[in-house]
């Protein structure tokens, strides 16, 4: 289950995410990285953010905690900015935020190379939720406390802006779609233990743990979906495409392989 804290203080504007995330203070005394349910892919990159993150998370990577986080669209009134005043009038209810790590720095492949194993664990979870932004330009990687930590998943999932139909095929086909941002990957260069990655990390995600991360979602993030009947339908979508992309044969981790340095053509 998740915490839910209630924002108290607008601190500062993130500006160098795409959707104007901030720094928050909440009524727990947490300081927190906010993600506006009212900014660019709306909810949707709640969505992603929140179960990518879990699933990290069930999987050994160290990610911050991820919160719920109400909001009252009045905390900006003192705010100057319009665009941020418009940010918060239309995300008032319930957001998502992360924990804030002071003194983090962003990953720099070229400061110190990560351990192959670590490398290929990160590549094949990116792969697996189809996260397209850990590229050289934007890690969504940082070093904190001698440990790399992932941060930024809201554009994982893409395949929730377009649902495949689940009556026919194409969920199915949709789901072994090989990851399109395996080239651009910062971890490419490094991942040299996949197939130890893959073995390990697939048997971790069984139906009960989709079943549980998914089921964090709040339900307001989920009503209204076109073409589903109600939250516990859009949930058991996400987990039959997470389910069925899980598969072996995983023909996607076979394209991360061809992909390795020296194994291109």
């Amino acid at each position: 289950m998740l915490r839910t804290v209630t924002a108290t203080r607008y601190v500062t504007p993130l500006r160098e995410g795409g959707s104007l995330p901030a720094i928050v203070e909440a009524d727990d005394l947490g300081t927190y990285v906010l993600k506006f349910r009212g900014a660019g892919q709306g909810r949707k990159a709640l969505v992603a953010e929140l179960v990518a993150g879990e699933l990290a998370r069930t999987l050994g990577f160290d990610v911050p905690e991820i919160v719920l986080a109400r909001l009252d669209p009045e905390l900006g009134r003192t705010e100057p900015d319009p665009e941020i005043q418009d940010l918060l009038r239309a995300s008032g209810g319930l957001n998502l935020a992360l924990d804030y790590l002071p003194g983090s720095l962003g990953f720099d492949p070229l400061a110190g190379a990560p351990a192959s194993q670590l490398a290929s664990r990160i590549l094949w979870f990116d792969a697996l939720v189809q996260n397209v932004d850990r590229s050289p330009r934007n890690t969504n990687l940082l070093m904190w406390h001698g440990k790399l930590w992932l941060i930024d998943h809201g554009a994982s999932l893409y395949f929730h802006h377009n649902w495949p139909d689940r009556n026919g095929p194409a969920l199915a086909v949709a789901s072994q779609r090989p990851y399109a941002a395996v080239r651009e990957h910062v971890l490419l260069p490094f991942a040299k233990a996949l197939p130890e990655a893959d073995a390990t990390l697939s048997l971790l995600l069984t139906p009960e743990v989709l079943r549980r991360v998914v089921g964090l979602v709040p339900d307001e993030w989920l009503r209204d979906e076109p073409g589903f009947s109600g939250p516990d339908e859009v949930r058991s979508a996400y987990v039959e495409y997470l389910s069925a992309r899980l598969e072996a044969p995983r023909a996607w981790v076979r394209v991360l392989e061809d992909a390795l340095p020296g194994n291109a053509p």
